[in-house]
C-alpha cells in the first residue's frame, strides 16, 4: 500500500489500522466515510504516530480520538 498517494482507499486503510491498533470500543463511531482527502496529510501523521508506538496512555488515546474528531468532515 502506497500511503504517499491521496485516495479514499488509503483513508479507509489508515482509519481501520488506527482503530485496530488502539483497540478502543468508542472508536466504533469513527468510520472511514467521515474523512475526506483534504485532511489526508494530517490523518497520515496520526496513522504514522499510532503505528510507531506499542502502548498508549489513556491521555494519549483521548488526544488521538480528539484529533480524529477534529479531522472529521463537517456535515
Amino acid at each position: 500500500m502506497n500511503l504517499a498517494e491521496k485516495s479514499v482507499e488509503n483513508v479507509e486503510y489508515m482509519i481501520e489500522q488506527i482503530k485496530e491498533k488502539l483497540r478502543v470500543l468508542n472508536f466504533g463511531a469513527i468510520k472511514p466515510s467521515h474523512f475526506d482527502e483534504e485532511m489526508y496529510e494530517e490523518l497520515r501523521d496520526i496513522y504514522e504516530l499510532v503505528m510507531k508506538k506499542n502502548t498508549f496512555s489513556p491521555n494519549e488515546m483521548q488526544a488521538i480520538a480528539e484529533e480524529l474528531g477534529n479531522l472529521r468532515k463537517q456535515q
